[in-house]
């Protein structure tokens, strides 16, 4: 019933009782008990043609709270979201790579701040915690100039686990991209697509999948990896950075598959249609890489990089979509991630034009639409992740 309501802002009790396929009684019986817990709140009457005025059903914001953690690659973000979807409190850490000790430490005080916020009154609503990661957040470290042991670190947790170990809160986990997915699902161009690959554009690039109008996890949980996707010989990647951090040859951002070493595997996705690989671009030309993530991409002196980037990852991007429709009929394919709206719009011109280039014969070509969530897609989504374990039906 609390589904219904968020997906149509708000329900007359008859509606609502059809929609959830109970008698008149029994869904009143429901709506009563969810005002006595305030969860849900009457609106003002409205009239209709024949009987007496009806009071729509919505959600009270202040019913319950949830907190979003998303662990990222080059930051850490922390949410506080109401009932309604609605952020309340938001706190960002960036970092160059996340060491475990600080990135739980900034937690622990985050949640601790949220707490307090709310009051005794507030803090009896909040429902859980909603935590979402990279599935491998030490893998990939050479690619992004991380510290080896910093990366074992990470492989020998467990996310959920430790984050329980310090809140009597329930914890849910997902992967940082499925979670991204699901506020798009619930707050974006999700709602009304049934079957969609959907990308997100961080550090590394990464998807995820929806079929029937719900998310699909796949037998891990990782269903829809695009960033692992392998691409074909001719399409180039950025050089391995040294220990330094640099690339081994410097200005060289395309190394085919020949150059990379007998039998070496082919590259992935995440090698070409990352930011990280924008930023290693303004980096080696000394210029500030956080530009990557905003509207000074596509101002000098960054435009002429970004166009480059944005070419190659196109063109991967282009490929992985095709090898995807044809194997799962879309509807659409959604990209977002933690770049400015100009950027994703440049990128999404690439790509179109790319797509023109392969043949659909015996395969549908599905619209690539600009996601509508953004940068805080992932946290948004960790708090969801809380919210629907809490209240949605099992």
């Amino acid at each position: 019933m609390l589904h219904h309501v968020r997906r149509r802002g708000s329900m007359a009790k008859a509606d609502l009782a059809r929609a959830t396929e109970l008698s008149t009684q029994s869904a009143s019986v429901i709506i009563n008990r969810l005002l006595d817990e305030q969860l849900v709140r009457k609106l003002g009457a409205v009239r209709g043609r024949v009987g007496q005025p009806s009071q729509p059903i919505a959600l009270n914001p202040d019913g319950a709270y949830a907190i979003g953690v998303h662990i990222g690659r080059r930051s850490l973000e922390i949410m506080l979201l109401d009932l309604t979807g609605q952020p309340r409190f938001r706190v960002e850490v960036a970092y160059p790579h996340p060491v475990v000790d600080a990135v739980f430490a900034a937690i622990g005080e985050q949640i601790g701040a949220i707490v307090a916020r709310l009051g005794a009154d507030g803090a009896a609503r909040l429902c859980g915690i909603g935590v979402a990661a990279p599935l491998a957040l030490g893998t990939w470290h050479r690619l992004l100039g991380q510290a080896p042991e910093q990366a074992r670190q990470w492989a020998e947790i467990e996310l959920r686990t430790r984050l329980q170990a310090m809140t009597t809160l329930p914890v849910t986990f997902a992967k940082d991209t499925a979670a991204a997915c699901v506020a798009e699902l619930l707050a974006g161009r999700g709602r009304g697509v049934n079957d969609y690959l959907y990308v997100y554009l961080d550090a590394l690039a990464g998807g995820s999948l929806v079929l029937g109008g719900r998310p699909h996890r796949g037998a891990n949980g990782n269903a829809g990896a695009l960033g692992s996707m392998p691409l074909p010989p001719a399409m180039g990647v950025p050089p391995e950075p040294s220990a330094s951090g640099r690339s081994h040859e410097h200005g060289a951002h395309v190394e085919h598959a020949e150059q990379r070493g007998p039998g070496a595997p082919p590259a992935q996705l995440l090698s070409v249609a990352s930011l990280a690989m924008l930023e290693q671009r303004y980096a080696e030309a000394g210029l500030e890489a956080a530009a990557a993530r905003d509207a000074r991409a596509l101002d000098a002196p960054w435009r002429d990089l970004t166009h480059v980037w944005a070419g190659q990852a196109a063109d991967a991007l282009a490929y992985a979509i095709c090898s995807a429709a044809c194997v799962v009929d879309l509807d659409a394919v959604i990209v977002d991630g933690k770049i400015g709206r100009g950027l994703l719009a440049l990128l999404l011109s690439r790509v179109e034009i790319a797509l023109t280039r392969y043949d659909w014969s015996g395969a549908n070509r599905p619209p690539v639409l600009a996601g509508e969530v953004g940068v805080d897609a992932n946290v948004i989504g960790a708090a969801y992740l809380a919210l629907h374990a809490a209240f949605a039906p099992g």
